[in-house]
């Protein structure tokens, strides 16, 4: 289905980047409108952490732009991003381990007013339960799935109006994958859009809108989540055979 120009939150066109003279993503685009979940799916070694990287300032890019609620981000760092509204929780991040819960996520949102400070962070932890009667414990002191619950309430005291999250899964037992994502759609559903990357596949359509996959740092198929025919078209994305 065509996205109208009036929908879009983030815009990524034709985008190229790499890391120094080695490229990998070969003239990316896509979109996602806001308070929809987007699922990126592709093999290992395909781009997907890249794209997410370009996005979020962490890398630079040569090439295309990326537009987010209707002004681009060329030049733009992780900071000016994430002020922005856009909020990359990275793959394998790892949590302050001698610093309490609360200071966590205090430290997430140093830059903010101090009399919103406790309120971001009180509304972050409201969709952790897990973990907001451990605010007084030691980071470290924390299961590795309370661990990836906390990283996840790290973005949230941003408010984003952009998720996203890199490989929430990795490392996690699954309850607590199914624990991470159910907050993902809490979120689509509070008009938060979310961007996911993610290896378990069949998870992570469950709540998605709309899926695109990664090959060779190209995308090779863009699909609605509950196209019939999407299994077949993934497996064929997977082995490098482009969609039409």
């Amino acid at each position: 289905m065509p996205i109208s120009e009036s929908d879009i939150l983030l815009d990524v066109r034709a985008l190229e980047s790499g890391y120094g003279k080695i490229g990998v993503l070969h003239g990316v685009s896509l979109q996602i409108r806001a308070g929809e979940m987007v699922s990126l799916l592709g093999p290992n070694g395909a781009g997907k952490t890249t794209l997410l990287r370009a996005i979020s300032g962490l890398l630079p890019w040569s090439g295309g732009d990326i537009v987010f609620g209707g002004r681009s981000l060329k030049g733009a760092g992780p900071r000016e991003t994430a002020r922005a509204g856009l909020v990359h929780v990275i793959e394998g991040h790892r949590v302050f381990t001698q610093q309490t819960v609360f200071d966590n996520l205090l430290l997430a949102c140093y830059d903010l007013p101090r009399r919103e400070r406790d309120s971001r962070i009180e509304e972050a932890l409201s969709y952790f339960p897990e973990i907001a009667d451990k605010r007084k414990n030691l980071g470290g002191s924390l299961s590795g799935g309370q661990q990836q619950m906390l990283v996840v309430a790290q973005g949230l005291v941003r408010r984003p109006r952009l998720l996203m999250l890199d490989e929430p899964s990795a490392g996690l037992a699954p309850v607590l994958v199914d624990r991470v994502l159910a907050v993902a759609g809490e979120l689509r559903r509070t008009g938060t859009a979310v961007l996911l990357v993610e290896q378990l596949v069949e998870k992570a359509l469950e709540g998605s809108d709309r899926v695109y996959a990664l090959a060779g740092g190209r995308v090779v198929l863009e699909s609605e989540a509950g196209s019939p025919d999407l299994p077949r078209q993934i497996e064929q994305a997977y082995f490098g055979h482009v969609v039409g």
